[in-house]
């Protein structure tokens, strides 16, 4: 690919850091991280006329960018700290009642699990796990990987075990666009089809999607979508959005209660009880124009091309030395700027709940590589995020560094 992505000096990353972990924590570059220590300067500077004169007009203008930027309306998203605040919102919202199911699936963020359990447990409803069947044994693995080959869709077969879970009391189908644990991209948009075919609504939990894939919700034609965008896009910590649906709007109800209406006095909207949160900083948020325009500065279709062949090294490599496999076919429709590769559980030991896993840590600690190993269906992964700043040689120093770990207390 004859591309030249920005400089890692874009990044304010420490030298001495191999950093795979965008997908978790993205940075964003200095030009981001200045435009939104200037929103904030704005706001110290006359906070009384930047409250009721500047930001509602601000945070107008900053999402008109982000919805051309996902192919959505204006008027049917608003922003949100993150994904997480938006699936909560969407949890206080919905109606349910007791025997009402939420169906997610076996590969779903352990946050969401637990926002929708809460939210069930209050209201006597249930949340109803779907499994995927991705990797559940060797030879699913092995079948799954080769599908595009044999002849198979697995795709469909996606599909398939969602809607094999839904009942006539499926409220809610909430499914992950790219999951987090096992970095998979899921076929939404063949799920979204058929849930309107079945008049399910769906909420799609997206905060890997935007940017590191082509996003138009208006084709996609969702019920809700959470996204942060922190992660692929660059934007700063604290900025992501919400899209409802209109037909859902007026129902929407915010699980922090303020004012809930306009302090500029423009005529009542249903974001409004979102826009204003009591005295916090929207500078992340009014940021989120120049990380666009440092995306597209450095080219999308570029940034997207360059990452999955990072990824798809990592994945040749890491397969080929250690002998596991992948749980998705080779392929840009299944993995896209990140892969998940099962590691071996006969070898480290198992950490304490809510610890850190051995291996995360020994690279942290003795190799400075910043790299996540996540759990999904009782498997361990080792999950690498690839980004613009990253090359192949931090893939080969990640590689290297683990396979030197196989005789200190574990094995891969």
């Amino acid at each position: 690919m004859n591309y030249v992505p920005p400089p890692r000096s874009e990044w304010s990353i420490p030298e001495d850091i191999t950093y795979l972990n965008h997908g978790s924590f993205g940075p964003s570059p200095r030009v981001v991280q200045e435009c939104r220590e200037g929103w904030s300067r704005r706001l110290e500077h006359q906070p009384m006329d930047f409250y009721l004169r500047q930001m509602e007009p601000a945070l107008d203008e900053a999402m008109s960018v982000l919805a051309r930027f996902v192919g959505a309306d204006a008027r049917d998203m608003v922003f949100v700290d993150n994904a997480t605040v938006g699936m909560n919102v969407v949890a206080a919202s919905l109606p349910l009642q007791a025997g009402d199911e939420v169906l997610l699936n076996d590969h779903e963020y352990g946050a969401v699990f637990r926002i929708w359990r809460q939210r069930c447990q209050q209201t006597g409803a249930r949340v109803v796990t779907a499994k995927l069947g991705l990797g559940s044994t060797p030879e699913t693995t092995a079948e799954i990987a080769s599908g595009q080959q044999n002849g198979s869709d697995p795709a469909a077969a996606v599909v398939k075990s969602i809607f094999d879970a839904v009942t006539p009391r499926t409220r809610l189908i909430v499914v992950s666009h790219v999951t987090s644990p096992s970095a998979i991209v899921l076929p939404v948009a063949e799920i979204c089809r058929e849930a309107r075919a079945r008049g399910i609504p769906v909420c799609v939990d997206g905060p890997h999607a935007i940017a590191m894939r082509d996003v138009n919700l208006g084709e996609l034609d969702c019920d809700y979508y959470c996204a942060s965008l922190h992660k692929w896009l660059c934007a700063p910590f604290g900025s992501g959005f919400l899209y409802v649906k209109r037909q859902h709007q007026r129902s929407l109800t915010s699980p922090v209660t303020s004012w809930g209406r306009s302090l500029g006095g423009r005529p009542e909207r249903w974001q409004d009880q979102l826009n204003w949160l009591g005295t916090r900083d929207p500078a992340p948020n009014l940021a989120v124009p120049a990380a666009i325009r440092f995306m597209e500065q450095a080219g999308l279709e570029q940034f997207r091309l360059w990452t999955h062949q990072l990824a798809a090294s990592a994945r040749q490599k890491m397969e080929s030395r250690w002998g596991q496999t992948a749980w998705i076919p080779d392929s840009i429709q299944w993995y896209a700027s990140m892969i998940a590769i099962p590691l071996k559980n006969d070898g480290w030991k198992k950490p304490k709940p809510n610890a850190m896993h051995p291996l995360q840590q020994r690279l942290r600690e003795r190799y400075r590589i910043e790299i996540p190993v996540t759990n999904c269906c009782d498997q361990s992964f080792l999950r690498v995020s690839c980004h613009l700043y990253n090359t192949n040689d931090d893939i080969d120093r990640l590689i290297d560094a683990v396979e030197e770990c196989q005789g200190h207390e574990a094995n891969l």
